[in-house]
């Protein structure tokens, strides 16, 4: 292979009722990753997946394995389809599970346990807001970021690209940084609808209690790298990914620097796998050039073999 490809999965937000149904009813593969979910986790993945109500479906607790489950059965029709092997992988928040099921880390079930119980712990936590800024330059940021602490706990949540950032934390804090952010020319600031702020210390209990967690997993050495969120750094030790895990919980998400990075490193092409398009619309913002293709569905994953297949000079794949 000589162009360089990367495996990416989507986090919270992705969600939509109806996903993966498709997939279920087409791909055997598919099929069976969802029915290992409806065993191991002990509730219907498959019934909130393609029934909803959407209610139920973005609580976290629910939202969390749902998408871990439909991504990964995206990822399994995908392998069954064709032989591509990616170079890097990572996944945005819990899409990060996604990635080190895809390089090995961990197995299915694993994989299934562990983001249930990162939904759960996350969850119960609520408090502080969360909001997304747009087209806001790194000075603007820091200057506001610095001014609102005086109100009370912000931080940045997650650097989803050069023209987007999220940001976490008390909520008069928030809407003040906002309130600044807007002052120093932001295009938009708009406030997000979640049960509590992410990747922000008032995550940090939960993070500590899934530290017990993962101390008992068993973990793998990745035999693909994954590019983590806490640092942007491509990680291949299992030791290392049980130290960043809990981490994640509540520090920010590189999502900019990882593809970045990537390109850096000569990857060309992307492929979103899992529900929705948000993280190729987040790359054509950070890496324009580079190719990005999504599979969510049958057709969509006939195309992206098809495509694939031109892409890497016509070899079998």
């Amino acid at each position: 292979m000589t162009k360089k490809i990367a495996f990416l999965f989507p986090g919270q937000g992705a969600q939509a009722v109806g996903m993966g149904k498709d997939l279920y009813e087409n791909c055997e593969s598919a099929k069976k990753v969802f029915d290992t979910a409806n065993v191991v986790l002990g509730k219907s993945i498959t019934d909130l997946c393609f029934e909803g109500p959407e209610d139920a479906l973005k609580q976290t607790v629910n939202t969390q394995p749902c998408i871990v489950t439909m991504s990964i059965a995206a990822l399994e029709a995908l392998k069954s389809a064709c032989g591509i092997t990616p170079n890097y992988t990572a996944g945005h928040s819990l899409g990060e599970y996604c990635a080190m099921y895809a390089s090995g880390v961990m197995s299915l079930e694993t994989a299934l346990k562990a983001i249930q119980k990162r939904a759960d712990l996350m969850g119960q936590t609520k408090g502080g807001a969360m909001a997304a800024v747009l087209n806001s330059t790194e000075e603007a940021l820091k200057e506001s970021l610095k001014e609102a602490s005086e109100v009370g706990y912000v931080d940045v949540a997650n650097y989803n690209s050069p023209a987007q950032v999220v940001i976490t934390g008390d909520e008069k804090a928030v809407a003040k940084a906002g309130e600044l952010l807007l002052a120093k020319g932001a295009r938009r600031v708009v406030p997000l609808a979640v049960s509590g702020a992410f990747h922000s210390k008032f995550m940090e209990n939960a993070g500590l209690e899934f530290e017990k967690f993962v101390a008992d997993l068993d973990l793998n050495n990745a035999e693909v790298p994954v590019f983590t969120n806490v640092d942007a750094t491509a990680t291949t030790n299992a030791e290392d990914f049980r130290v960043k895990m809990p981490k994640q919980i509540y520090s920010s998400v590189h999502w900019t620097q990882t593809i970045q990075k990537m390109v850096e490193d000569g990857v060309e092409i992307f492929v979103e796998i899992g529900p929705g398009k948000v993280l190729a619309g987040l790359n054509k913002k950070i890496a324009p050039a580079a190719k990005v293709y999504n599979v969510f569905d049958k057709a969509s994953l006939d195309s992206v073999v098809e495509a694939l297949n031109e892409e890497l000079n016509g070899a079998a794949v």
